[in-house]
């Protein structure tokens, strides 16, 4: 079996003892290549060769954004039987993908579940999703490639070329509010700072107490079905449960989310800081269910469109990429073939 392991030397922690031990212990079993990324966008443009050359597994060592990368590389074409599986070993801060597949937080411990598995042949299909976004800023956003872009191109998009091509997220897109904080923590990261549960609790903080689109929100959000949902300044879309982690405590706005199942939706609308708190404390209660005026949440959506009166941030994987003015996203069953 040929595996190609695609490592971020940059990702929080990710040691170059961790890949030699990774590496030794893959290289035990199986044909082994390794590939260090050096710039944003390469993991992607690793999957899509791993892709083209056929290799049969590939294991992304990094965080949720390499991941991300590697996941649009491989599904360049779309899924099929012809895709690598892919298995994580955790290397960022938070590896929400990997730990929702019941991966170890320990890097070394979960080369050796993956060894595991590929011997007992334990892989499972997951479903994922795909977001095209409208009105986007010249903010530096990771483009696809000519090839992925002419492959996701679809007849949407050629009815409105005002949508971007479709790309993959693996657990989590969102509008408004929470791009805006991940925009705030990326730029401290930028001026040293470490990627800690702290820091994230502090910018997101000064984003509600001090920013504008809580008092005057921008977003409506429609679902087939139903009438559109007015004046939201946050909208989450989730792949799994928990959305996210702060250190070691779950974030749950959509407990019900699920790889098995299509995307599931947490939204709020304008709201004063006390209730903000109150919500705040419901998604990180150990048995979350937030509920209450201006709480809006859905579950097992194949699609759904957001649309804003003004640029808002948006986020794949707990990555900023840049301001649009809406978002299409869509759910895909069983994309992809995974480790477990």
């Amino acid at each position: 079996m040929r595996a190609l392991v695609v490592a971020n030397p940059a990702a929080t922690t990710t040691t170059g003892r961790v890949r030699d031990v990774l590496l030794g212990a893959l290289a035990s079993e199986l044909k082994v290549d390794l590939a260090e990324t050096t710039h944003r966008g390469h993991a992607r443009e690793l999957g899509r060769q791993a892709l083209d050359d056929g290799v049969d597994v590939v294991v992304a060592l990094g965080g949720d954004g390499t991941v991300n990368e590697v996941v649009n590389g491989l599904l360049a074409e779309g899924p099929g039987a012809h895709v690598p599986m892919l298995a994580v070993v955790p290397g960022g801060s938070t590896n929400v993908f990997s730990r929702a597949l019941g991966r170890s937080r320990d890097p070394v411990e979960a080369t050796g579940e993956i060894l595991d598995s590929l011997r007992s042949g334990r892989t499972r299909r997951v479903s994922l999703g795909t977001a095209s976004a409208r009105g986007t800023s010249s903010a530096p956003v990771r483009e696809p490639d000519p090839a992925v872009a002419a492959a996701a191109a679809t007849a949407d998009a050629a009815a409105d070329p005002g949508w971007s091509a479709p790309r993959w997220f693996v657990f989590a897109a969102g509008m408004g509010f929470d791009a805006d904080v991940i925009s705030r923590v990326e730029a401290q990261r930028a001026r040293g700072r470490r990627s800690t549960g702290a820091l994230y609790v502090r910018e997101a903080t000064r984003a509600f107490v001090l920013g504008r689109e809580r008092r005057r929100p921008a977003m409506t959000l429609t679902l087939p079905g139903e009438e559109d949902l007015d004046g939201l300044f946050l909208c989450l879309v989730s792949n799994v449960s928990p959305w996210t982690y702060l250190g070691a405590r779950p974030v749950n706005p959509s407990p019900e989310a699920s790889f098995d199942a299509d995307l599931d939706v947490f939204a709020l609308g304008r709201m004063g800081v006390l209730r903000m708190l109150h919500h705040s404390r419901q998604v990180l209660a150990r048995r979350p269910d937030a509920r209450g005026r201006g709480v809006h949440r859905r579950h097992d959506l194949p699609e759904l469109t957001l649309t804003a009166s003004r640029p808002q941030g948006w986020q794949l994987d707990g990555d900023h990429l840049g301001t649009a003015t809406g978002l299409r996203v869509r759910s895909v069953p069983a994309a992809l073939s995974v480790v477990v």
